[in-house]
């Protein structure tokens, strides 16, 4: 008959299993930043070689070509890890789709940089192209943190993503500022574009903030070098304020893109130490599950207790510090029952404490996709770009004195009734 410990070092094997899983997916999580941030150099050099008509900044950008290229065999080199033969848990099926997505747009990437180089692509669609595939990469991330099991280590993914977001719409930034500036001309439609995006990656930017440790927030305040912000407002100023149609100066193109390139760089810096704290705190758990895993096993080597069972139910009451764990351990040896009785409670009211907080770091994780799927709403009932429809919702808010997920679920709320915008 298989006895109650035999269930409890199944749980902690399947702890352990759940924890080397959230391991290779930090890992992937890891190299996926790596390739991001790549591209969204070469993303940006894309454009100033557009914008200049092939005049300038080729070298620069095949270097870069190469330098994603190692990255994304890299990349490649994870997934063939990935076990998929086993059954996957949780979103499994989702985070293996948006892989498949990822993979197909990768395989599509050199015809991408055959058109920039054939300067047969226009600035906004090479920018556009770029962002389709960085945001096929940060739905990978998206995924791996709302699988993760563990709410420190969900935790740090939230931060991650939201920080690597908040990155990628300043590397949109630099590459619509790129473009504007190389072309020597402002342009109402990508100045309103430059607006939506310094606002939203300072939205991400700020939930980043309330998830990341205080260490790796005073890490974040450091990088930000005020010469640079000075510079990048003193430019952005320019872009912004530009009458429609106005000249602007070309040779600022090369200034602009190496100021965002310090800040994005600074930013990577940050990216790299949170990916590296996910990958200790993994590998920190892992080991203590291994150890307690140990433990269960010297247990079962023990001999009997002697007891007849009863202290099931001779438990103190539970106390007001620790609800799920009311066992007084004073008063009596090691014996193997009351140990078994004390490791289950303690492992209850562990993985209860852990389901409170995961509930509340997925809370943010929940809010975006809602936002997203209104966002979506709006896009297709209204015909709206996707700078449109956030820009309707956050108006929307502000008129209402409502959050912003207070206003998405309405939206949503109303999708039946919703008018259908001009075919």
């Amino acid at each position: 008959m298989k006895s109650g410990l035999h269930f409890l070092v199944a749980a902690k094997r399947c702890e352990i299993d759940e924890l080397q899983q959230l391991a290779r997916t930090s890992a992937l999580v890891n190299v996926t930043g790596r390739l991001v941030h790549g591209l969204q150099r070469e993303r940006g050099l894309s454009n100033l070689v557009l914008g200049s008509q092939g005049a300038r900044f080729t070298e620069a950008r095949a270097q870069q070509i190469t330098e994603c290229q190692q990255i994304e065999a890299e990349l490649r080199a994870c997934l063939d890890c990935m076990d998929t033969s086993a059954t996957p848990t949780g979103n499994g099926a989702r985070l293996y789709s948006r892989i498949a997505y990822v993979l197909h747009g990768l395989e599509a990437l050199p015809g991408l940089r055959q058109r920039v180089e054939s300067l047969s692509w226009t600035s906004r669609q090479a920018t556009d192209a770029y962002a389709r595939l960085v945001t096929g990469l940060l739905a990978v991330v998206f995924e791996a943190a709302d699988s993760a099991t563990d709410p420190e280590v969900s935790r740090l993914l939230v931060a991650l993503f939201n920080f690597m977001q908040g990155k990628e719409f300043a590397g949109q930034e630099r590459a619509v500022g790129s473009a504007l500036f190389v072309t020597g001309r402002a342009d109402a439609g990508e100045q309103q574009r430059l607006l939506h995006l310094i606002e939203s990656q300072e939205r991400c930017l700020q939930v980043f903030v309330d998830f990341a440790s205080a260490e790796v927030e005073t890490l974040w305040r450091q990088s930000q070098e005020s010469t640079t912000l000075a510079e990048l407002e003193r430019m952005r100023r320019i872009l912004c304020t530009a009458s429609h149609g106005t000249a602007l100066d070309a040779s600022l193109s090369q200034t602009w893109f190496d100021c965002c390139s310090r800040r994005m760089d600074s930013m990577k810096a940050v990216e790299e130490r949170v990916a590296g704290d996910l990958l200790q705190v993994c590998q920190e758990k892992v080991a203590a599950a291994n150890a307690d895993l140990t433990a269960y096993n010297a247990l079962s080597a023990a001999p009997p207790s002697g007891t007849d069972g009863m202290s099931f139910f001779e438990d103190a009451a539970p106390t007001p510090g620790n609800p799920a764990l009311g066992m007084a351990t004073q008063g009596f040896g090691l014996h193997l029952e009351r140990s078994i009785l004390e490791l289950v409670q303690e492992q209850a009211h562990r993985l209860q404490t852990m389901g409170d907080e995961l509930d509340t770091v997925r809370a943010s994780l929940n809010e975006r996709k809602v936002i997203e799927r209104a966002k979506g709403l709006l896009m297709a009932h209204r015909k709206l770009s996707e700078e449109a429809a956030h820009k309707m919702m956050r108006q929307m808010a502000m008129n209402q004195n409502r959050r912003l997920i207070e206003v998405a679920d309405a939206v949503l709320a109303m999708a039946d009734v919703l008018p259908e915008g001009p075919r």
